[in-house]
C-alpha cells in the first residue's frame, strides 16, 4: 500500500512539473512574440524602385525601423563587378537614419545598362535566434552624367516691360523632366512643340509689375538634376506709363464694391476703406492669380507650324477710355488707399454694343469673374488668349470654337465698373500684357511670324 501512495505522489508530481514546464513555454512564447524585444517586423528601406544618377547630386536612401537599424550595407552591381559602397553597425538605438550614398569610383570610360544598387539593412530585434530581422531592396540605377542639349533657335529682338516675345529653341535629352523658359527667375513659361522633334516655342510675357529685367534662360533639366541654362539674347525697351488720380465715391464702395464682394463670396466690410481695399486690393489679386492658372492650365499645347494670328480690332465705333500700363492711385476722401495697375484697354460705345471676335479660338473662360465682371477668355493657341470683361450677355459656350468677326457677347457694366464699356485684355500664358503690340500689323509680323519663318529654314538647314 505504502508503494502505491508514493507511486500516486511521483506521478501527480510529475504531472505538476509538466504542468509548470508547459505555462513556463508558453510563457516564453507569449514574452517573445509580445515584446519589443522580439519585434519581427522586417526594417523599412525608403527608396524609389528606379533612380536615376549623375555621381553629382546627393543619393539618400532612408532606413527605420521600430527596435533600431544596427547594420546596413548598400552595393553597387554592374553584372562585371560588385563594389561596396556603404557599410555600418550601429550602437545605440537608431529608428531613422539617412544614408549618403557614396559614388562608386570608375574610370571615364565606364558604360554600362545593367546597373543597380543592392540595400541590406538588419535591426536590433533578438527575434530570428537574437540576429535581427533582415531585409533587402534592389534599386535600379541609370546613370546619366550627360547635360540636355538646350540651344536657342530664334527669338524676338526686344521685349518692353509689359510686353511680349517670341522664343525658338531645341532641347534634347534622353531622359528629359522638364524644360521651360526662366524671367528673372520669377516667372516659368512653357515650351510648345514646334515644327519638328525636339524643337519647341514659347511666348513669354515681361509682367509689369516686374520693373527690372535681369536675364531670360532657357532650362533643360534630365531625371538625373542635369542641368543646361542657356541665356536668351533679348534687348529691352521702356514702357511710357502713365499715372491716374482716382477719387473713389462712397456710392461706388456701397454699391460696386460691396457687390462685386458678395458676388465673389468674399467678407464684406463695415469700415468702407477696407472694403474697397478689399475688392481692389486683395480680390483683384485673386482674379489674377485665376486667369495665370487658366492661361497655363487650359493652353492649347499642340504642336505648333505655322500661327496665322491677325491683329486684333478695337471695340467698333469706341473711344479710348484707359490704356494699359496705367498706374492708378486711389483716394477716398481725400486720402490715398491704395494703387493698381491697368492691365488692358478700356473701350467705349454705345451702351450693350456688339462684341466681335479678331481671331480664331477656343472659348476657355465663360463666368463672373470678380472685378472683371462677367468675363470671356479665348485660347488663340501658343499660348495666346484675348480677355473680354465687363460684359452684360454672352453668345458662347465653354469649349466652343468661335471664328474671326463673330458675336460673342455684349458690353455692359458688370464687375467694379459704373459705366458700360469693354476691357479687352491680352494674355500670355496667363499673364496680362500689351494689348497694343498685337493691334499692331508690323509688330506681329516682325516679332511673330518673321520669327517663325526664320527658325524653320535653320531647323531645315540642321
Amino acid at each position: 500500500m505504502s508503494n502505491n501512495i508514493f507511486k500516486n505522489k511521483k506521478s501527480g508530481f510529475i504531472k505538476y512539473l509538466m504542468i509548470l514546464i508547459l505555462f513556463g513555454i508558453f510563457g516564453l512564447a507569449g514574452f517573445i512574440l509580445l515584446s519589443s524585444q522580439f519585434e519581427q517586423n522586417k526594417p523599412e528601406i525608403s527608396v524609389k524602385d528606379k533612380i536615376y544618377w549623375n555621381f553629382k547630386t546627393k543619393l539618400n536612401i532612408k532606413l527605420t525601423d521600430e527596435s533600431g537599424i544596427k547594420y546596413y550595407r548598400i552595393t553597387y552591381h554592374d553584372g562585371e563587378k560588385s563594389i561596396e559602397l556603404n557599410s555600418e553597425v550601429l550602437s545605440g538605438i537608431n529608428k531613422k537614419i539617412i544614408v549618403e550614398v557614396s559614388t562608386p569610383k570608375l574610370d571615364m570610360f565606364y558604360k554600362s545598362k545593367n546597373v543597380y544598387l543592392e540595400v541590406e539593412v538588419v535591426d536590433n530585434s533578438k527575434w530570428n535566434f537574437f540576429d535581427g530581422n533582415k531585409n533587402t531592396k534592389k534599386v535600379n540605377l541609370i546613370i546619366d552624367i550627360k547635360k540636355p542639349i538646350a540651344s536657342v533657335i530664334n527669338n524676338t529682338r526686344y521685349i518692353r516691360r509689359g510686353g511680349s516675345a517670341l522664343i525658338i529653341v531645341k532641347v534634347e535629352d534622353i531622359n528629359l523632366k522638364e524644360a521651360y523658359i526662366s524671367f528673372n527667375e520669377k516667372m516659368k513659361f512653357k515650351l510648345i512643340p514646334f515644327y519638328k522633334d525636339n524643337y519647341f516655342v514659347s511666348l513669354i510675357a515681361w509682367d509689369v509689375n516686374i520693373e527690372e529685367f535681369h536675364r531670360v534662360n532657357l532650362i533643360a533639366i534630365d531625371y538625373a538634376k542635369n542641368t543646361t541654362i542657356t541665356k536668351i539674347p533679348l534687348y529691352t525697351q521702356r514702357l511710357k506709363l502713365k499715372k491716374d488720380t482716382i477719387n473713389i465715391p462712397k456710392r461706388f464702395i456701397e454699391e460696386v464694391s460691396s457687390d462685386v464682394l458678395e458676388q465673389s463670396g468674399e467678407k464684406i466690410s463695415v469700415d468702407l476703406e477696407q472694403r474697397f481695399i478689399d475688392q481692389n486690393e486683395l480680390l483683384r489679386a485673386k482674379n489674377i492669380a485665376f486667369l495665370k492658372t487658366l492661361g497655363t492650365t487650359k493652353m492649347d499645347m499642340s504642336e505648333i507650324d505655322n500661327f496665322n494670328i491677325r491683329t486684333f480690332r478695337r471695340l467698333r465705333g469706341s473711344s479710348t477710355a484707359a490704356s494699359f500700363g496705367e498706374r492708378r492711385s486711389y483716394y477716398y476722401d481725400n486720402e490715398k488707399i491704395d494703387e493698381a495697375w491697368h492691365l488692358g484697354m478700356d473701350w467705349a460705345s454705345v451702351k450693350r454694343a456688339a462684341i466681335r471676335t479678331s481671331n480664331k479660338g477656343v472659348v476657355i473662360l465663360n463666368q463672373y469673374l470678380g472685378i472683371y465682371g462677367n468675363a470671356i477668355v479665348i485660347d488663340h493657341g501658343m499660348g495666346l488668349a484675348s480677355l473680354y470683361a465687363h460684359t452684360s450677355s454672352s453668345d458662347v459656350t465653354i469649349g466652343e470654337v468661335v471664328n474671326p468677326k463673330q458675336k460673342i457677347a455684349n458690353t455692359g457694366s458688370t464687375g467694379a465698373v459704373l459705366g458700360d464699356h469693354l476691357h479687352f485684355g491680352i494674355l500670355v500664358q496667363g499673364s496680362e500684357v500689351n494689348p497694343l503690340e498685337w493691334m499692331d500689323k508690323n509688330w506681329i509680323k516682325n516679332n511673330i511670324t518673321k520669327i517663325i519663318s526664320q527658325a524653320k529654314k535653320t531647323i531645315d538647314k540642321k
